[in-house]
């Protein structure tokens, strides 16, 4: 899809809010800056990605944030580097996005429980995790370090427990559930999910887990399903932050001229789940 002058010049006042996400920057600078109406550039910016300027602001702020506090940093320290003003702001804004305080995310989400199981498949080992809430993490490859390892980096600190993969416990449930679509003996099971995401990437994620087995969307046909018609780039970095795979299905959607497109997981597997659901 060619892209048009207007949506280049958009793409460079996102660049710029993200390379300043710690100052304020309003609206009306951002306009003045790029020859751009301010009711334009509010419009079209929200139509590209899904997000306003403001609240794309905010979404870099809390990565730099979060960014800060994995690595260690002082909380207060970090709350300002990132921009934030104050405690009290950046609490309002991080319970949503991180689901959790900043002092608990800091610590990698310090005593949270979450269950693991892990298991060979004709596709390469696949680790699901879970909390008490629901699924939270499932990632797929060919070496389960890398896999505990990602999983370690995302709940650094949680209390981990090994579950029995079979159906003695609910994840090994889940799990065997799993291994049969994998093994085209079952359909894609639905579980409940855990998962935290932005308001944008909330309803990708809970469109994708509407879609059948067997369908294909393209990211067009995502971001107009979910009323934001131009916000398919949006999309495309909402189906590459997915954290839990094949359940939030992300591999079934494909670009506009009807090839595979992207996969957080490879390509070449994205080609053989669609394959495998026909």
């Amino acid at each position: 899809m060619q892209i048009t002058a207007v949506e280049k010049k958009i793409e460079q006042v996102a660049s710029y809010i993200e390379q300043n996400a710690q100052h304020k920057v309003s609206l009306e600078q951002l306009a003045e800056k790029f020859d751009i109406s301010a009711f334009h550039l509010q419009r079209t910016f929200s139509q590209q990605y899904g997000l306003s300027p403001r609240q794309m602001q905010n979404l870099f702020r809390i990565q730099k944030l979060k960014k800060s506090l994995k690595l260690g940093d002082d909380i207060s320290g970090a709350i300002y580097q990132a921009g934030y003003g104050s405690m009290s702001r950046v609490y309002e804004q991080l319970n949503s996005n991180l689901g959790m305080t900043p002092g608990l995310y800091k610590q990698g989400a310090q005593d949270l429980q979450i269950s693991v199981a892990l298991c060979s498949t004709g596709y390469g080992y696949v680790l699901m995790a879970a909390t008490d809430r629901g699924v939270c993490f499932v990632h797929i490859g060919a070496s389960r370090l890398k896999l505990i390892t990602a999983l370690q980096q995302e709940f650094p600190n949680a209390l981990y427990s090994i579950a029995a993969t079979d159906e003695s416990s609910q994840l090994g449930d889940w799990m065997t559930l799993l291994e049969r679509y994998l093994a085209a003996q079952a359909e894609m099971p639905k579980l409940p999910l855990d998962i935290n995401g932005t308001v944008f990437q909330m309803k990708v994620w809970v469109f994708l887990a509407q879609v059948k087995q067997g369908d294909k969307v393209s990211y067009a046909q995502v971001a107009k399903a979910i009323g934001q018609p131009k916000a398919y780039r949006a999309v495309a970095n909402a189906c590459a932050a997915n954290k839990i795979a094949l359940l939030v299905p992300c591999h079934r959607v494909i670009r506009g001229d009807g090839s595979s497109g992207g996969y957080r997981w490879g390509e070449d597997l994205k080609r053989q789940l669609l394959q495998l659901e026909g």
